[in-house]
């Protein structure tokens, strides 16, 4: 057997030799990064190693890190054996979150005569919101939120459903608990806030990515994962919330909404519902913009949807000093001849940009013609010493990259410009093949709706800006920020709400982007950049 000092927080623990050292600290509930799963890719999950207890740096490890960081004893936890008794020092701390937890809510009848109370819950890859209502008047008496404690096994659901296929019904287990653990400390939470005793609470009803539905339920989500991608399940579920070992009443009913297809769930329809396209007539456009990018079109009371995966970036992730919204991360910056300013959450130290940020600063590069439209930055030498931007550009060996403070090392690389393009990418081709699908213009659009906790924190100039959506829609945006959770709402507080849900899930019709003509031709045209306006 081997220790593990933390000494960052006194913690010892136990485990045997040869043992992966990220896989141990995730197991004792140790906070640390890995958005790529602990596969060596991100190098996020760095921390200081004391002692002679680690096993042989691999090559991989080798190139992630930088000669001084070798010298300090800086290895990445995911490519660490622990080979002997380890003094570890953590270099994260968990940091405040900004978390979304209201949306629009229309008109809608609630049901009479219910009594008790019941949990509202929408179960975001990324966070978690819960809120506790009293039936009787449709009030919610208090509200919790948190980062979805199953990131430390991978920040997106492929990473997920990747760490289901490499420990079998072990990691089902484990990332069910985790999410029912955090269920029941947040319904914990409103219960004492309010006064309300769990007892009282007689059903909750959740709204998540077909994903997150399946890892609640505790049912192998790996078919989600390979093709064909058929989930074990996309219809309604009602359970007993104590058969998934949720502490509420003996008979408190657990109610899933209903999922379209593997990669648009729930929260999808639950905000299409909640927007109104189940009976819209306009040509409107709802996009729920995060890991991955989920969008419906209405036209003429047709439906159409499909998801495109954006991946991690645009929430902070796989950028180079990327991190969530999180005090410090930088949320939003402006170019000037005087210098780059930065905003940044809670007006605290930059310490990373996050999802907004990132947004923000690609449409400066843009506009201020620091990148081209092919997403390469421009060359320094390219620019005479006088030039404000001349500071900006850093020559780091063969590559460029953009500082955005220099103090803190924080800055924009040319892999980050096409992590961000990528999901770009993505995102404009699913918007364009539903337009295609639906023979109509872009111009044409009469309203898009934003929804999530990402776009409600994305000026319009910045989705615009960077074209992720089309110039001409600028002034057609509408957020209506945490759809998923009203949708939920409503469900408590409506059969016919809930009926309305069932039966428009079955009304949209799923469209494969990989299987649309020319979709490769049309993704890659989407990737380039719009041209600036002067």
């Amino acid at each position: 057997m081997a220790q593990i000092n933390i000494l960052s927080t006194g913690k010892r623990i136990h485990c045997a030799e040869g043992e992966n050292l990220l896989e141990v600290l995730l197991r004792e509930g140790v906070f640390l990064e890995n958005p790529c799963g602990g596969k060596g890719i991100c190098g996020k999950c760095k921390v200081q190693i004391k002692g002679e207890g680690a096993g042989e740096l691999s090559a991989t490890e080798g190139r992630a890190l930088g000669e001084e960081e070798k010298q300090q004893g800086i290895r990445l936890a995911c490519l660490t054996e622990v080979a002997g008794d380890l003094e570890v020092v953590l270099l994260q701390r968990e940091r405040k979150h900004k978390v979304l937890t209201k949306g629009y809510l229309p008109v809608f009848k609630r049901e009479q005569g219910q009594k008790g109370y019941g949990v509202v819950t929408d179960i975001g890859t990324t966070t978690v919101v819960l809120s506790l209502v009293h039936l009787a008047t449709g009030e919610e008496l208090a509200s919790a939120s948190m980062i979805n404690a199953q990131k430390r096994y991978g920040l997106d659901v492929l990473t997920r459903i990747t760490y289901e296929y490499e420990h079998g019904e072990e990691g089902i287990q484990r990332l069910q608990q985790t999410i029912v653990n955090s269920l029941n400390g947040m319904i914990g939470e409103v219960c004492e806030e309010s006064g309300v005793e769990r007892e009282e609470i007689v059903e909750m009803t959740v709204a998540a990515n077909c994903t997150m539905l399946h890892m609640l339920m505790g049912v192998d989500a790996r078919s989600i994962g390979r093709a064909p991608y058929h989930p074990v399940f996309c219809s309604a579920q009602k359970r007993f919330a104590k058969e998934v070992g949720l502490r509420m009443g003996k008979d408190t009913v657990l109610y899933l909404l209903p999922s379209v297809s593997a990669y648009v769930g729930a929260d999808i329809v639950a905000g299409a519902y909640v927007c109104g396209l189940q009976k819209e007539t306009r040509k409107v456009l709802f996009i729920d913009i995060g890991t991955n990018g989920e969008m419906v079109l209405a036209k003429d009371g047709k439906l159409w949807c499909c998801s495109c995966a954006a991946g991690p970036a645009l929430e902070g992730m796989n950028i180079s000093a990327g991190m969530r919204a999180a005090e410090g991360a930088i949320e939003a910056v402006t170019i000037t001849e005087a210098g780059v300013l930065l905003q940044t959450i809670e007006d605290q130290t930059p310490a990373g940009i996050c999802g907004s940020g990132i947004l923000s600063v690609m449409k400066e590069l843009l506009e201020h013609r620091l990148v081209k439209r092919s997403g390469v930055f421009i060359k320094k030498e390219s620019l005479e010493e006088g030039d404000y931007r001349y500071p900006m550009i850093r020559n780091c060996g063969k590559k460029r990259e953009f500082v955005l403070d220099e103090s803190q090392n924080i800055v924009v690389t040319q892999g980050d410009i096409r992590q961000i393009q990528l999901a770009k990418g993505a995102i404009l081709s699913g918007v364009k093949a539903l337009l295609q699908a639906a023979k109509i213009e872009v111009e044409q659009l009469d309203q898009v709706m934003i929804a999530g906790q990402f776009g409600a924190h994305l000026p319009r100039e910045s989705l615009t800006g960077t074209g992720i959506l089309p110039k001409e829609v600028e002034n057609k945006l509408m957020y209506v920020g945490n759809s998923s959770k009203t949708g939920a709402y409503m469900a408590l507080l409506s059969k016919k709400a809930k009926k309305e849900m069932e039966e428009l899930a079955e009304r949209i019709e799923y469209i494969e982007l990989a299987e649309t003509v020319n979709y490769e031709r049309l993704f890659a045209e989407c990737m380039e950049f719009p041209e600036v306006r002067v």
